[in-house]
């Protein structure tokens, strides 16, 4: 996972744009920022990319300097949320839609050929995880919707071997395993076992 700087620049940037972001129809949103040297690019901006960097920043163990850092920029957060609520949920169901659907194709691809897929896990995991972090902000979801969430986490249950926690360990807090448990296992790269367990 990126290091504090990193995630702190994406949220910093995200809530200059935020408020135009949430009152478009877009799902994703151009940054004008830079990433730290060495770390890869920024994604565009999403309501679900804000929740997991503040998700990431609330798990990290911080010094005190970055502590006042967060510290001055989650109000700016909150302003913004309480400010456009109606839109902030009306996006966040948009965008659960549409992870959903990523999260379910990357669990047909691994089904298909999990000798190819399996590797992915760890990164492809962050969608569920931003599901998850969606539902606590959307508006009411369709109950298609979620039906379709718990039938692929009934199916990953039954692919996923348990291991220990598998984003960096200082993350391990802000993620319990009650309620991440896909965050404490891997898929096997094993399609013969995938196949018959479909």
């Amino acid at each position: 996972m990126p290091p504090f700087a990193y995630e702190i620049g994406y949220l910093r940037a995200g809530v200059v744009n935020l408020e135009a972001f949430l009152l478009s129809d877009e799902l994703y949103w151009p940054l004008n920022a830079s990433a730290p040297n060495s770390q890869p690019p920024y994604p565009l901006l999403t309501l679900e990319g804000v929740f997991l960097s503040q998700a990431r920043l609330e798990a990290m163990p911080l010094t005190l300097a970055q502590q006042a850092e967060w510290g001055q920029l989650l109000p700016e957060l909150h302003l913004v949320r309480s400010r456009w609520r109606v839109a902030w949920e009306k996006k966040a169901a948009r965008a659960f839609s549409s992870r959903l659907n990523m999260w379910r194709n990357f669990l047909e691809d691994y089904r298909h050929d999990a000798d190819a897929h399996h590797d992915r896990y760890a990164y492809e995991v962050r969608l569920r995880v931003m599901l998850h972090l969606l539902q606590l902000e959307a508006s009411p979801l369709p109950p298609a919707l979620l039906e379709m969430l718990a039938g692929l986490d009934l199916v990953l249950e039954k692919w996923l071997a348990p291991s220990n926690f598998i984003w960096e360990p200082g993350l391990q807090p802000g993620f319990p395993e009650t309620d991440f448990w896909y965050l404490y296992g891997h898929l096997p790269p094993r399609s013969a076992v995938v196949a018959g367990s479909a």
